[in-house]
């Protein structure tokens, strides 16, 4: 009797063991299909237009505190949807969101250009503040060559470059623009960019597609006298060209000049040529086109390593006839160097596009699915932040329960990525029925900006490439000695022990302290 009893409980005992490795074995390969489906390291930005009011400030006349109010709540929607990135405009049209002698204060932000908020403060400084306590990186937006949005200057400030430098000025195309050939001008605007590089905590600084402005049918922007004085030799196209690159050359080396963690992104227009004028091109059939019509090049800005990353604006439906996102994608795949490559998304036209395949709920998330098939590209940024507060439920419904599921870290751009020697010391560890807490000391040589913590599941080993099991991203205060992490209960679901890395202002990340919770 004794024996049958034992051969059956070890007949029990082993059934169970293979019912728990199969078990173990079925969740490790759903857990490799989750890794490709939710990448660990992706770059998912928004962009937050301040210029006329598109995104933020809701109007120019909004009081302070529904500023601040509405700001926040654009930050909690994208960081409930997961994203990392906030591409913030603050400087649209010679003016500025931020305290200078340089520029006006926007009228976008207070009403009229030149005046100040009240009651007071910086609105840039705050704004990068509430963007790194929610853990988003601060990419600060600046459109240069663009010092008007009308011909009516009489609402301009007399502290606005139109009047101290009227040289400075092109009058085209219902707008008024700095020249970008004129030295004096791109030493000013050079002056602009290093003073925020310089004041404000940003992750990094931002162009957008605007350098000479898109064609307007029956005007000429008129800068005969200056390609009389400078562009001897050259033809009018490669002088252009050439007076962009300059510039984006010398923003390139300032910046890392006076911070090296902060990186140099531009945002060029979709379509580099057409292949009707250029073997190189991509296949559409683009109006305009950077190289031809904007004088942007940017081949030429990843051939000299002058930038950290590219969004060249996508903002076309997958199967689009004149410009596929899908055909426009696959170039910019095999046409990258040098750089991360980001893809920009049009989710302004959600629901809103002469383009009816933008009503098809599915139109972003596959968008991002087949980017996520292009080993050159690291992720995608969305025009603009408004398209998904309080709108377009189903397609944010469906990136958070799919494509977004999951937090994701910003890629350390090529030039940076390096291995950090240092781990976290963790100390003061208190754990009770509502939380864990403890302490995270500052190292001595680096600088810190986020502290991760991960915890797993069902009692199996903590992996850090698995965004599944990332339960906190906590901004480092770099003028505090050590950092005090606070954990609910609830976000550790039982689990005996947390895994802490950290990640530096350039983006890397450390090895992982193991940090046991039974002590």
């Amino acid at each position: 009797m004794r024996t049958q009893l034992n051969n059956m409980l070890m007949k029990n005992y082993k059934y169970s063991a293979l019912l728990l490795c199969f078990l173990i074995i079925s969740f490790l390969k759903i857990n490799a299909q989750e890794l490709v489906k939710h990448p660990k390291t992706e770059f998912r930005g928004v962009w937050i237009a301040t210029v006329v009011n598109i995104d933020w400030p809701k109007t120019s006349k909004d009081s302070v505190a529904k500023q601040k109010a509405d700001y926040i709540e654009i930050l909690d929607t994208y960081q409930k949807l997961n994203y990392n990135a906030v591409i913030v405009q603050i400087r649209s049209v010679g003016d500025a969101f931020y305290p200078t002698k340089l520029a006006p204060w926007s009228k976008y932000l207070t009403g009229k250009e030149g005046k100040a908020p009240t009651p007071y403060y910086d609105p840039l400084e705050w704004m990068i503040n509430e963007a790194h306590r929610r853990s988003f990186e601060f990419h600060a937006w600046m459109n240069p060559y663009r010092a008007t949005m009308d011909y009516n200057t009489a609402n301009l400030s007399p502290e606005h470059d139109f009047f101290k430098y009227p040289e400075w000025m092109i009058k085209y195309g219902g707008k008024y623009y700095y020249n970008p050939a004129l030295p004096e001008v791109q030493k000013h605007l050079l002056t602009i960019v290093d003073e925020v590089v310089q004041n404000y905590d940003i992750d990094a600084m931002h162009f957008d597609d605007y350098f000479y402005p898109y064609k307007v049918a029956g005007e000429k922007f008129n800068d005969t006298a200056s390609f009389e004085k400078y562009g001897k030799g050259m033809s009018i196209g490669d002088w252009r060209r050439n007076n962009v690159n300059t510039f984006v050359k010398d923003v390139s080396v300032s910046i890392k000049n006076l911070k090296p963690w902060v990186q140099f992104g531009i945002s060029p227009f979709g379509v580099w040529r057409n292949k009707s004028v250029d073997p190189r091109g991509s296949d559409t059939e683009a109006g305009q086109t950077n190289y031809d019509d904007l004088y942007a090049d940017p081949l030429a800005w990843m051939d000299n390593k002058w930038i950290d990353y590219l969004v060249p604006q996508l903002y076309w439906s997958m199967d689009h006839p004149k410009a596929s996102y899908s055909k426009l994608l696959k170039w910019w795949s095999e046409n990258s160097k040098n750089t991360a490559i980001y893809i920009g998304n049009g989710t302004y036209k959600v629901n809103a596009d002469s383009d009816k395949r933008w009503n098809n709920p599915l139109e972003i998330p596959n968008q991002i699915d087949i980017t996520r098939t292009y080993k050159n590209v690291q992720g995608n940024a969305y025009f603009s932040a408004k398209g998904f507060v309080n709108k377009n439920q189903k397609v944010t419904k469906l990136l958070s329960e799919n494509q977004y599921k999951y937090p994701a870290l910003p890629p350390v751009v090529p030039a940076a990525v390096k291995i950090m020697v240092i781990v976290p010391t963790v100390s003061n560890l208190m754990v009770d029925p509502i939380s864990t807490r403890f302490s995270v000391k500052s190292p001595m040589y680096s600088k810190i900006r986020y502290i991760m913590v991960y915890a797993s599941s069902f009692g199996l080993p903590i992996d850090i490439t698995n965004p599944s099991q990332i339960i906190e991203k906590v901004a480092y205060e770099s003028n505090s000695d050590t950092a005090e992490i606070v954990i609910p209960a609830y976000k550790l679901n039982s689990n005996t022990s947390v895994a802490i890395t950290f990640i530096d202002y350039f983006g890397n990340e450390s090895e992982a302290t193991i940090v046991d919770l039974k002590q």
